[in-house]
């Protein structure tokens, strides 16, 4: 019997592990996955020359195994070893409404691949589905989550500059990365043309300077290598292994399990508390039960939703947690990949290093008090960056051997720019995740049936993001080269929310304040399922303070006699 159990070692069950085990609970963690071990699993070490196939994957390989895997810019020969097979794990969606599910099974989760781009939601977005009556309205606000930010900024490190805005609140931030001087070039003139417009240095989860609680850790500054999602030998960014895993372990509270695939939760019909959580073998096929007081969902959206609704029983026909008719409900992503390339003017400088970082353009639409009539609800940002093209691309621009080939690559490149817009999708409860009714994986288990698409709403501001992001370049000088201009499918923006939502109602949610499902009192729901509306920032910030919050409260709880 365990005082915890967490599922998932991502983001948010890496957090949650770290949290409750400092709060002297003996805690459970259990990954579907494989055993990573920091460092040694991570393929950063490896030179342009080591990299099998230049990291090029077999086209026939990627057909059969990755279909869907290979539409994410981070899957190549040295990444490989991250991403699932699509073709031993299967899901379907209605042939017209095509959902990209990049995913990955292993100790760690998407916390070893995730971009780092690390914003806090603002009072604004707490507020949004209250105020246009979209998605249930959240039942707490900036205020709330605001000195768990601070506690997650603090611990996982997260460098920034301090800018003031209402729609971006600043946090704890680590000295800002640099920009260059054709990044400053285009902030200045986007902001001269555009005056409510604020071209930022991304805020990332990467260490400028090392603390003293990340030292103690093992981690230290980044290297400037931008090989990230290969995982860093170095701990400079944040991940479950480098960092929230290690704390936990610190306090001697912790036991993990890898290849434990959880099937569903199990509840006591006298009391309709959670008991444990059973699981399956991926190597044996075998089950198991585990036993705790509480328990922590944390296996990212999609599987969170599929574990709810596996855990049937006389008592939940439906699925626990699931008395609403919402568990797998309002799944969204943010609006992605709609922007440009372009070539830049720019001064006659070089910089050192390749900075795992760009720049980011905060919200600026629709935003309260502003009389902003742009035709859609929400908004949007960009991110992007602006940089000399490398080497390579300077030696493949013409033919050549030899010294003549030799005397091009000592100059680099012309400067290039790369922004795309970042939009938020409004919550959609016809937008879901089902258990299929025949189909189940290699496991048993019903496979995922997931149905999604782009509202006219979303259309709208795509339209705007395109005409935004066209008008911004074209006024700092750029001469466009490449456009994507259609939306992609759901999925690839590779931040589901939603299908076990927070709320004050439970007729219409999952959850409560405190991430606590509202029909079980001792089952706490923190990954990207909880969320309510997903803003337009990058989201895993928000996953790890509401985790870290949710902990405290259950801690509470459980020393109360209250669940």
């Amino acid at each position: 019997m365990f005082d915890a159990i967490v599922i998932g070692s991502g983001m948010s069950g890496g957090i949650a592990a770290k949290e409750l085990c400092e709060r002297g609970l003996k805690t459970l963690v259990i990954e579907r996955g494989r055993k990573l071990e920091h460092g040694t699993s991570y393929t950063d070490w490896m030179n342009p020359w080591d990299v099998p196939n230049a990291g090029l994957i077999p086209e026939e390989e990627l057909a059969r195994d990755y279909a869907v895997q290979r539409n994410c810019y981070a899957v190549n020969t040295a990444t490989q070893q991250y991403w699932v097979k699509d073709s031993e794990h299967p899901y379907t969606t209605p042939e017209d409404k095509p959902f990209w599910w990049i995913r990955g099974y292993h100790l760690g989760g998407r916390s070893i691949m995730w971009g780092r781009q690390t914003y806090r939601m603002s009072e604004m977005d707490f507020e949004a589905n209250a105020r246009d009556g979209h998605g249930s309205d959240w039942p707490i606000r900036y205020a709330d989550l605001a000195p768990w930010y601070d506690h997650i900024e603090r611990f996982i490190g997260v460098s920034g500059s301090k800018e003031g805005l209402p729609q971006l609140p600043d946090g704890e931030f680590l000295p800002a990365m640099p920009m260059n001087d054709g990044e400053k070039a285009f902030k200045s003139a986007v902001e001269r043309n555009y005056p409510d417009r604020k071209v930022i240095i991304g805020r990332c989860a990467h260490l400028t300077e090392a603390r003293e609680h990340h030292t103690e850790l093992g981690r230290n500054p980044c290297q400037y290598r931008s090989l990230c999602e290969r995982g860093c030998s170095y701990g400079a960014y944040h991940s479950s292994l480098s960092s929230s895993l290690p704390a936990a372990e610190a306090t001697g509270n912790l036991t993990i399990v890898t290849d434990a695939i959880a099937h569903s939760i199990i509840t006591d019909p006298r009391t309709g508390k959670a008991t444990g959580v059973r699981v399956i073998d991926q190597n044996t096929r075998e089950g198991r039960t585990y036993e705790a007081k509480v328990v922590f969902l944390c296996a990212s959206t999609i599987p969170t939703a599929q574990i709810l609704l596996n855990s049937r029983s006389e008592a939940n026909p439906r699925g626990l947690a699931n008395s609403s008719d919402m568990v797998g409900r309002n799944l969204m992503d943010h609006l992605y990949g709609l922007g440009y390339a372009a070539r830049m003017p720019g001064p006659e400088t070089t910089f050192r290093g390749r900075r795992p970082n760009g720049l980011y353009i905060p919200r600026y639409r629709n935003l309260p008090g502003a009389g902003d009539t742009a035709g859609f609800l929400r908004g949007y940002g960009f991110q992007g960056a602006v940089d000399r093209s490398p080497w390579r691309a300077v030696a493949n621009a013409a033919p050549g051997v030899g010294a003549e080939l030799k005397e091009r690559v000592r100059h680099p490149g012309e400067w290039m720019t790369y922004f795309s817009g970042f939009g938020e999708m409004l919550p959609n409860p016809e937008n879901r995740v089902t258990l299929h009714a025949t189909n189940v994986d290699k496991w048993g288990m019903p496979i995922a049936h997931i149905d999604c698409a782009h509202g006219e709403n979303d259309r709208k501001m795509a339209q705007a993001i395109l005409a935004d992001g066209k008008a911004m370049i074209e006024a700092a000088g750029g001469q466009i080269v490449m456009a994507r201009t259609d939306l992609v499918p759901p999925g690839l923006g590779i931040h589901e929310m939603g299908t076990a939502c927070m709320g004050k109602d439970p007729k219409t949610s999952v959850l409560n304040k405190y991430n606590q499902a509202h029909d079980v009192p001792n089952l706490f729901v923190t990954d990207g399922a909880a969320m309510a509306s997903g803003g337009c920032q990058n989201p895993s910030l928000t996953y790890m303070a509401l985790s870290a919050r949710a902990a405290h409260h259950a801690t509470e709880f459980l020393k109360a006699g209250t669940i």
